[in-house]
């Protein structure tokens, strides 16, 4: 049976619908940057994730071509993964979709190298005649985080995240969002065919201990 990381890791992509505080450790992936409203039809948001996923299916059928990967094992895809920012705004401003900046990605497993990522670039630029140059190897250690399940439409998130906040509060940590560390979204559910009112989104912050008085 194949590896399949949520089950696998269900502390990094199964939390619980309360908050919780988490270490996450250093994680590679398949990462495309962009600025753009993710609502948009035909967009650049739409675009990177056809070809992360692209790059991603490479990687996961090579065995049964030349390229041989030392240490492979038959996976799922990890979920989408995004990073989300906003130039001059604190956390995130749901109202203003169209000053996100984002970093797109799907988690990549540990025996994947960037010389296997840099075949599978050049691979499916060969057999899929598309581009892939945004493509980027992107190895990032997000460190101590809060986290919580929300469930439901994007749009609904900022309950969840005043949650979180709060949490983290009790627990004497303040939320770390900077230029390095980002509001972060794991998406369980296909939008496409989820009904809205039952979407999973796992809802990630950095946090960092409260300054003392």
């Amino acid at each position: 049976m194949a590896f399949d990381y949520k089950k696998e890791y269900k502390e990094f992509y199964m939390p619980p619908k309360t908050p919780v505080i988490i270490e996450i450790p250093k994680m590679n992936y398949i990462a495309v940057r962009g600025q753009c409203n993710p609502n948009e039809e035909d967009g650049d948001y739409k675009a990177a994730i056809g070809v992360l996923y692209g790059i991603a299916f490479t990687l996961k059928m090579s065995y049964k071509g030349n390229h041989q990967i030392e240490g492979f094992f038959e996976y799922v895809v990890p979920p989408l993964e995004g990073f989300w920012w906003q130039d001059g705004v604190k956390g995130i401003d749901y109202s203003q979709k169209d000053s996100f900046k984002w970093i797109s990605m799907i988690r990549l497993p540990d025996f994947i190298t960037k010389d296997d990522f840099d075949w599978a670039i050049a691979e499916a630029t060969k057999k899929k005649k598309s581009d892939f140059s945004k493509v980027a190897f992107l190895s990032y250690t997000e460190g101590l985080c809060v986290q919580c399940m929300h469930i439901g439409p994007y749009d609904n998130e900022p309950a969840t995240v005043t949650r979180m906040k709060e949490y983290a509060k009790s627990q004497g940590y303040t939320i770390d969002i900077t230029k390095e560390r980002y509001h972060h979204e794991i998406y369980l559910s296909d939008a496409r065919k989820c009904d809205p009112l039952k979407l999973k989104t796992v809802i990630r912050h950095p946090i960092k201990k409260q300054d003392k008085i």
